[in-house]
């Protein structure tokens, strides 16, 4: 993460455009504060999300005064009323759920479970000839396994980097989200047996044998129904949110920012 140099006040030193949402001047101190909130790599994007966070409050501040609200003190309450006024969001219906289950399956099932052992031949990611010798060892200790030489728990014994050559190279069981990505994905992938091509990752290259794999199996729909009516209702909330601000938008005028809006929650 970038620091961001700041001059007098802690305003940013770079100098940025004037942000106004109708005749409202968003001032540089307000951005600036801001900032600490939208940690980036470069300080224009900071200052841009920041000053776009700004100008959504800013936007949804003066409809609630165009809406005789400014009675309401707290100006979170005040949004909020705001909103609760506004969007027309309708709830999903049964056909809804129902298309979105069939539609994805994959969400909706029960984790794989795999029960996987490994010989780690270590090497750094960027020591390129160590990576070359260690892969050119791997090929000839997976040789060895697939044509019956060698047995793989004396050879994770002796060869394996990883703490589980104790456990002659197991790993126990594993499922999606307990690995590093790299190693996750293939290994997920896999049959059960001696996997004959080697797995490289960040710590070097890896023997593989899947020793179990029970696969997941997908759970029924009044079980998960809940969780598909919640997901859809966030997001046709974020969609009518996202549209109703580009219409605030366009009605009260911007400028000095570009308010782009994706399809995301927009008020944290």
């Amino acid at each position: 993460m970038q620091i961001i140099p700041v001059g007098e006040a802690g305003k940013p030193r770079n100098q940025f455009p004037p942000v106004y949402v109708g005749d409202t001047l968003i001032h540089e101190d307000d951005i600036a504060r801001e900032m600490q909130h939208h940690p980036a790599e470069e300080l224009a994007e900071a200052w841009h999300e920041a000053a776009k966070s700004l100008v959504i409050r800013e936007l949804l501040l003066q409809q609630a005064s165009r809406l005789n609200l400014d009675n309401i003190e707290d100006e979170e309450d005040r949004i909020a009323r705001v909103l609760e006024l506004e969007l027309n969001v309708p709830d999903p219906d049964e056909q809804d759920c129902e298309r979105f289950y069939a539609a994805n399956p994959g969400r909706f099932s029960s984790p794989t479970i795999m029960a996987v052992s490994h010989i780690l031949l270590a090497a750094a990611p960027d020591d390129i000839e160590e990576r070359m010798r260690q892969e050119e060892a791997g090929r000839q200790l997976l040789s060895a396994l697939l044509d019956g030489r060698s047995q793989f728990n004396e050879l994770a014994k002796q060869y394996s980097a990883c703490e589980s050559r104790h456990q002659g190279g197991s790993l126990g069981q594993i499922s999606k989200g307990q690995t590093v990505e790299e190693f996750e994905r293939p290994v997920l992938s896999l049959t059960e047996g001696l996997n004959p091509e080697l797995i490289e990752t960040r710590y070097g290259w890896h023997i593989v044998r899947v020793d179990q794999r029970i696969d997941g199996e997908q759970l029924p729909y009044e079980h998960v129904k809940p969780q598909i009516r919640q997901y859809l209702s966030e997001s046709v909330t974020r969609r009518a949110f996202r549209q109703y601000l580009q219409v605030l938008a366009v009605e009260t005028g911007i400028e000095g920012v570009d308010l782009e809006l994706p399809d995301s929650p927009l008020m944290q």
